[in-house]
């Protein structure tokens, strides 16, 4: 039996599976990891990404911020991928409980799946830092400069967890608590190095661990099918 007819049967047998993915899920619509610097980055920008994208930056640089944020982080006219279109139609049949994701995109929702734990938060949600407005992406995406609430004139910030940031309790436990529950637990699309996302998949305790991902993760030895290809291509070959 081939990897790919193996997962087809475990998909098959089972009404309890729980999707984890991460920026590989994404970079098939197209959207950039945002970790990638490339010669035209460093022309524009003096600092690698992950010291734009801390609290303490954001804090002491706020425009330089939000000129990179809207730069690299807002990817609007992506389209969900095969990937992401088969875990929609594996929740509406009943068989995928949840999906776990670390990206911010919003492409799982857009696929039309429902129970979405998004443990790094999403672009399209923004609240006012003084009387919590809500803003969607657009209010952001279009501005200029410093976004600030027009009810109130306070700080508006993407509900996206920075670095040096924690991530929000409540999506830590549900996502615990259905990984934990899971028959199957399908990994794709993220190498596991990031915490503390990458240990919640300690808290599975089946025995049908799958992990899809172009390149070897730290975890493949303790996974029970490897898949090392795209996330799509191999989910997209998936039949109801």
């Amino acid at each position: 039996m081939t990897p790919q007819e193996q997962l087809q049967q475990w998909i098959q047998d089972s009404d309890n599976i729980v999707f984890f993915g991460g920026a590989g899920v994404s970079t098939e619509s197209g959207i950039p990891d945002f970790r990638s610097v490339d010669g035209l980055y460093n022309q524009k920008y003096d600092q690698p990404p992950e010291t734009i994208l801390s609290h303490t930056y954001f804090v002491q640089n706020t425009e330089d911020f939000y000129r990179f944020y809207r730069d690299k982080m807002l990817c609007l006219d992506a389209k969900p991928n095969a990937a992401h279109l088969k875990l929609a139609q594996l929740e509406r049949a009943g068989k995928l409980k949840a999906v776990v994701t670390q990206n911010i995109d919003g492409l799982h929702q857009l696929a039309g799946s429902q129970t979405v734990y998004e443990l790094h938060g999403s672009v399209h949600r923004n609240y006012c830092t003084k009387c919590r407005a809500f803003y969607g992406v657009d209010f952001i995406a279009e501005g200029k400069g410093v976004p600030h609430c027009p009810a109130c004139g306070g700080l508006v910030k993407p509900d996206v967890v920075l670095y040096e940031e924690g991530l929000d309790q409540d999506t830590i436990e549900g996502a615990v608590r259905a990984i934990a529950k899971a028959d199957v637990l399908i990994i794709g699309g993220t190498s596991l190095v990031v915490y503390p996302a990458a240990g919640l998949v300690n808290y599975y305790r089946g025995n049908k661990l799958v992990l899809i991902n172009r390149d070897p993760t730290p975890y493949d030895g303790q996974a029970d099918l490897v898949i090392h290809d795209s996330i799509g291509k191999v989910l997209g070959g998936i039949s109801l």
